[in-house]
C-alpha cells in the first residue's frame, strides 16, 4: 500500500513539473469526459420527462384500461360506478377513475364556442399526474359542495372568464333545462399549442346535476407492475360478474421509445475526443521518458524493480487524466443542474432524477482507462532501457 501511494505522489509531482506539456492535452481528455457524462445524465432526464408525459396522457405505469365491452345494461351511470368501485375495493386498488364525457353549454359571450368535457373522479389526477398552473386539483370532499367546481385551461378562462385566474375562482352558468352555476377552482397546463377550452368535473357531480349528458364511461386502475398481467383477467370477469362488461386493456410493453441516435452520435464525438485527448497526452509522455532515460537509469542502479518504474510511468498518465476526469465531471453536473427545465420541455419535470451516479463512473471510467492506455506504451519503454545504456545517455 505504501509502495502504491508513494508511485502516486511521485507522478504527481512529475505531472506538476510537466504541468505546462501536459494540461494542452488534459482540455482535450476534461471536454471529452464532460460530453460523454453530460450526455448519459441528459438522456435519463430526457427520459423520466417523456415517461411524465406520456403519463399524463395514459395514466402511470402500470394503468389498466377499461372500455364499455359494447353489451347494454340497464344501470345507470351512478350504479355502474358504484359497481366499479365495490369491485376495486376488494381488489384493494388505491388509485381508480372513471372517464366519462359530457355535452355541456356554457352561459356567456362565446356561446357558440366549443368546450371539450369531460368527467372524472379525484384520483385521476395522481393517475396522470395532473399537475394544476393555478388554485387546486379536485379533493373527494368536493363532491358534497352543493354546486358543481371545474378544473379548466387557460382558453376556457379566456372565453369565459375574461381571463379571471383560477385562484379567484370566477364561475360560469351551465345552460340546461335547470341552468348551474359551477365555479371554478384550478387551472390545468395546456397539452398542446392552439388547445380549445376546455373543463373538467367530477363525475359524482355530472352525475347529479347533468345525468343525460353523462356517456362513454370507462374506467382507469393504476396497479402495480408486477400484478398488471393478473389484474387484466380479474378486472373484466368479475365486472361481467356483476353485470357491467368492460374490456381490460393493458399499456404497450414500452410506453415510450427514446430515440437514442442522437445520444449515440454524441458519444462517439466524445469518444473521439478522448482517444484524441489520449494521443497527445500519449505524445507528451513519450518524450517526457526521453528526457528521463538517464534518472530512470539511476533509479535501477539503486535497485529499482521494473515493476516500479514501470508502475511509477504510468501512474503519470493515469493520475492526469484522472483530475481531468474529476474536472470533467465537475463541469458535467453544474451544466445538467442548471438546465432550463421549463424551457426546453415546455413544463417542469415532477420527479426530477438526481445526477445519475452511473453518469459519473462513466465518465471516470473513461478517463482513468485512456490515461492507463496513453501510459502504457512509455512505461514499457522505459523498462526497456538497459542500466548501462541509460546512464551513458
Amino acid at each position: 500500500m505504501t509502495g502504491v501511494v508513494g508511485a502516486i505522489i511521485e507522478a504527481w509531482d512529475e505531472l506538476r513539473i510537466h504541468r505546462v506539456r501536459v494540461l494542452l492535452a488534459l482540455v482535450g481528455v476534461a471536454c471529452a469526459v464532460t460530453a460523454i457524462t453530460g450526455i448519459t445524465a441528459a438522456v435519463t432526464m430526457f427520459g423520466q420527462a417523456m415517461q411524465e408525459e406520456t403519463e399524463r396522457m395514459s395514466g402511470r405505469d402500470t394503468t389498466l384500461e377499461a372500455w364499455s365491452a359494447g353489451s347494454s345494461t340497464t344501470m345507470s351511470a351512478l350504479e355502474v360506478d358504484a359497481v366499479v368501485d365495490s369491485v376495486a375495493d376488494r381488489h384493494q386498488i388505491s388509485y381508480h377513475s372513471v372517464r366519462a364525457y359530457l355535452g355541456l353549454n356554457i352561459r356567456g359571450r362565446d356561446v357558440g364556442e366549443y368546450v371539450e368535457w369531460s368527467a372524472v373522479d379525484a384520483d385521476h389526477g395522481a393517475i396522470t399526474r395532473q399537475g394544476v398552473e393555478d388554485g387546486r386539483w379536485f379533493t373527494e370532499s368536493d363532491g358534497e359542495r352543493l354546486a358543481p367546481v371545474l378544473v379548466v385551461n387557460q382558453a376556457f378562462l379566456d372565453a369565459f372568464t375574461e381571463g379571471a385566474a383560477a385562484s379567484t375562482h370566477p364561475s360560469v352558468v351551465i345552460d340546461g333545462e335547470t341552468p348551474v352555476a359551477a365555479t371554478v377552482i384550478g387551472e390545468v397546463p395546456v397539452m398542446w399549442n392552439g388547445e380549445g377550452p376546455r373543463a373538467i368535473m367530477l363525475f359524482d357531480q355530472a352525475v347529479r346535476w347533468f345525468p343525460d349528458s353523462v356517456s362513454a364511461e370507462g374506467y382507469q386502475f393504476w396497479v402495480p407492475p408486477e400484478l398488471a398481467d393478473q389484474f387484466a383477467e380479474v378486472l373484466p370477469r368479475d365486472l361481467a360478474a356483476v353485470g357491467v362488461p368492460f374490456d381490460v386493456q393493458k399499456p404497450p410493453a414500452e410506453a415510450f421509445v427514446i430515440d437514442r441516435v442522437l445520444q449515440y452520435l454524441v458519444l462517439g464525438v466524445g469518444g473521439f475526443a478522448l482517444l484524441l485527448g489520449g494521443l497527445g497526452l500519449l505524445n507528451i509522455a513519450l518524450v517526457t521518458v526521453r528526457y528521463r532515460i538517464r534518472e530512470i537509469g539511476i533509479r535501477r542502479s539503486f535497485g529499482a524493480t521494473s515493476g516500479r518504474v514501470f508502475f511509477g510511468v504510468l501512474m503519470e498518465s493515469v493520475v492526469a487524466t484522472t483530475v481531468a476526469g474529476v474536472v470533467g465531471v465537475v463541469i458535467a453536473v453544474a451544466v445538467i443542474k442548471n438546465i432550463p427545465i421549463d424551457r426546453i420541455f415546455g413544463r417542469p419535470i415532477d420527479d426530477l432524477p438526481g445526477f445519475p451516479f452511473d453518469a459519473a463512473l462513466v465518465g471516470m471510467a473513461c478517463a482513468v482507462g485512456i490515461g492507463a492506455l496513453a501510459g502504457l506504451i512509455p512505461a514499457i519503454y522505459a523498462v526497456r532501457v538497459k542500466v548501462i545504456d541509460a546512464i551513458r545517455y
